[in-house]
């Protein structure tokens, strides 16, 4: 009789176990996985926006300085803004095309 109480007992204890063993490895599947992907797409998109970013504001330099060099007038006097104002105007140019060229993809692809 006690052998048999026993045995249920680490029946019962070998079904938790696995319970909750089961429990743990579906709770790491489904938070782990997306988590990991949500960050590497998260850090693809932060490093290439500080590149693109950097690689952006070096052109409208070169802008500026192209137009200071080669447009004497504008360089001094009472139009010395002007080159300023045309860097601003292309700088707000790319930045309405950049956001309009912006797509809002789900982070799972399973919804697209």
């Amino acid at each position: 009789m006690i052998e048999q109480h026993r045995r249920e007992l680490t029946r019962q204890d070998t079904s938790i176990d696995g319970l909750v063993n089961l429990v743990r490895d579906y709770a790491k599947q489904e938070t782990v996985g997306p988590l990991r992907g949500a960050g590497r797409w998260l850090g693809y998109g932060v490093a290439g926006s500080m590149l693109l970013g950097l690689g952006l504001g070096l052109v409208l330099l070169g802008l500026l300085r192209l137009i200071q060099a080669e447009w004497p007038r504008a360089a001094s006097g009472s139009l010395s803004w002007l080159p300023y104002l045309i860097v601003l105007v292309v700088c707000v140019l790319l930045i309405v095309i950049t956001v309009s060229r912006i797509n809002k993809p789900s982070l799972n692809k399973e919804v697209e």
